[in-house]
């Protein structure tokens, strides 16, 4: 159930400009580790990894420029 207002969440920010989607954002990809170990103890490894999956697609643009911000650093 957590999980999935999460996702609402995420999808509600969507058709958001982008410079009002970062805060928002940022907190729900900072909360993403605490709902998943939540469902995890609750419901198993299976919706975990649903919701990882939906996790990593809907912020696949905003990791993707993190991990290019890391990798030039290094």
């Amino acid at each position: 159930m957590v999980l999935a207002i999460w996702a609402l969440a995420t999808m509600a920010l969507a058709p958001l400009p982008l410079r009002h989607q970062i805060l928002p954002g940022l907190a729900l990809l900072l909360v993403l580790p605490v709902v998943l170990v939540w469902t995890g103890r609750v419901h198993g490894y299976l919706p975990v990894l649903i919701g990882f999956a939906a996790a990593v697609s809907l912020f696949r643009k905003p990791l993707k420029v993190l991990w290019r911000r890391l990798v030039r650093r290094s």
